[in-house]
């Protein structure tokens, strides 16, 4: 079933993944569910994807499984609910909604996954199901997923999440789990480099701590910071008038998940260039502050007034 070129191919770094996956297919044992366990961006989905073109084993259908379109693959994201109707993070952004809250798997979309695989595939021996972020889960929809777990027929489903932790003991104990590990610095420079993305500045690379995707989702982050600003931020405020000023150009320029992610780069920047552990505490709290919706800039300004000494 497997020849000297397979899906598995485009993925890097997951040794022990894959070799789980082609044993399973070489024995012919596919289990009904799998869990695939580990960060975001070192290949989860793509290792899903790939597994997927496996299953379903009709190579004349590549370019409808590249955009998820083959019949016998449903592949589930979180959604937002907008005037009664699910749109993914993408659509939402392209439709401009406001979030103010985390996109989750909806007992709508359990329940389409119910139908998906209570009914016979259309051109293959069986049907594949994906789950992205399925810890995005509410209780009632991960209740709702168990009995379709214990009796899916003819297909396989597939969880992807970061840790085994984060969704129910119930949906773990009925799925294989898959471990993924974070990927090494010869690995993250060739995926980058594989994906066009060779002008990646060196400590946003490090920021991603072995997670590919993650680096370009930080990298895009990174642009969008004005450079002046960028510039600013990444000098210990002298005295309380530049940290105030700096405070209010933070506040006004950048979105809150924005200055989140500011705040974890500037840990690792300052680490890097400081070694201070009190400033790495200072930006800690303040991250803990905004996310409790704490006013951002008085935030800003305390914790700017600590790293510069004033307070």
């Amino acid at each position: 079933m497997i020849n000297s070129f397979t899906p598995f191919d485009a993925v890097l770094g997951q040794t022990q993944a894959i070799a789980l996956l082609k044993a399973a297919i070489h024995k012919d044992r596919i289990a009904p569910a799998y869990l695939f366990a580990g960060a975001s961006g070192v290949g989860r989905s793509k290792t899903a994807s790939a597994f997927a073109e496996v299953l379903l084993g009709d190579r004349k259908s590549n370019n409808r499984l590249s955009d998820r379109n083959h019949p016998d693959l449903l592949w589930v994201e979180p959604t937002y609910l907008d005037k009664g109707k699910m749109l993914t993070a993408k659509e939402a952004e392209a439709a401009g909604l406001k979030r103010r809250a985390l996109p989750q798997i909806r007992i709508e979309q359990v329940r389409e996954i119910s139908e998906f695989v209570s009914r016979s595939p259309l051109e293959c021996k069986r049907s594949v199901v994906i789950i992205e972020e399925a810890q995005s889960m509410a209780e009632p929809a991960a209740n709702s997923l168990l009995k379709t777990l214990e009796e899916p027929l003819y297909a396989t489903i597939i969880l992807i999440v970061p840790d085994a932790g984060s969704i129910l003991p119930t949906l773990v104990s009925r799925c294989q789990r898959i471990p993924f590990t974070r990927l090494n610095q010869a690995q993250m420079q060739e995926v980058l480099v594989r994906e066009g993305h060779t002008e990646i500045p060196a400590d946003v690379v490090t920021l991603a701590q072995g997670s590919a995707g993650q680096a370009i989702d930080s990298f895009e982050r990174f642009k969008s910071i004005p450079s002046e600003l960028l510039s600013s931020v990444r000098q210990v405020p002298k005295d309380a008038k530049s940290a105030m000023t700096i405070a209010k150009q933070i506040t006004k320029e950048l979105e809150v998940d924005l200055q989140l992610w500011l705040i974890d780069y500037l840990q690792n920047y300052l680490w890097e260039h400081h070694k201070s552990l009190s400033t790495l505490q200072h930006l800690d709290k303040a991250r803990e502050l905004i996310s409790r919706y704490v006013q951002p800039r008085l935030v800003w300004e305390v914790t700017l007034l600590q790293i510069a000494g004033k307070l």
